[in-house]
């Protein structure tokens, strides 16, 4: 029997499951049809990023960002092209802290850019400041392997 991954949809917050022995990529919602995954980051309200994190099976890497921050805009770009190398493995999304003055404050966001990395639910790695796309998807993987390895 084959293993599946729920998925929210980050257009309608659908939870999808997607076996894992399908391309992920090509999955599209149940419920509105729209691509589970487009290789950009999308983004979220408070509650829609807070629905993602607790029930998608897969790692979310989160940017909480500002407009008016320069590093962010910057950083941007570099974001976008680490989504595109590294969906449908990772969940890929953007929280802009002027809109989600609370949840920013729960999170603890004493800066920005700020990158959380959060799997099962929890969080398991965060990190400020601006990165290339490259230093992104290494920090990224290597807090995913240090979470594993602590977890075994």
């Amino acid at each position: 029997m084959s293993q599946s991954n729920h998925v929210v949809c980050t257009a309608c917050g659908a939870i999808n499951r997607v076996s894992t022995d399908k391309d992920a990529a090509a999955g599209k919602c149940g419920k509105c049809g729209t691509a589970l995954f487009s290789g950009t980051p999308a983004d979220m309200s408070a509650s829609n990023l807070e629905r993602q994190i607790a029930k998608t099976d897969i790692p979310v890497l989160v940017d909480v960002w500002a407009p008016w921050c320069g590093p962010c805009r910057v950083m941007s770009p570099q974001f976008a092209e680490a989504a595109s190398k590294a969906e449908p493995g990772m969940r890929f999304l953007k929280l802009n802290s002027d809109e989600a003055p609370e949840l920013s404050t729960r999170l603890a966001i004493r800066g920005i850019p700020t990158m959380l990395l959060f799997e099962g639910g929890k969080e398991v790695a965060r990190v400020s400041g601006a990165m290339s796309s490259s230093d992104i998807l290494k920090w990224a993987e290597g807090a995913r392997s240090k979470s594993a390895g602590g977890a075994a």
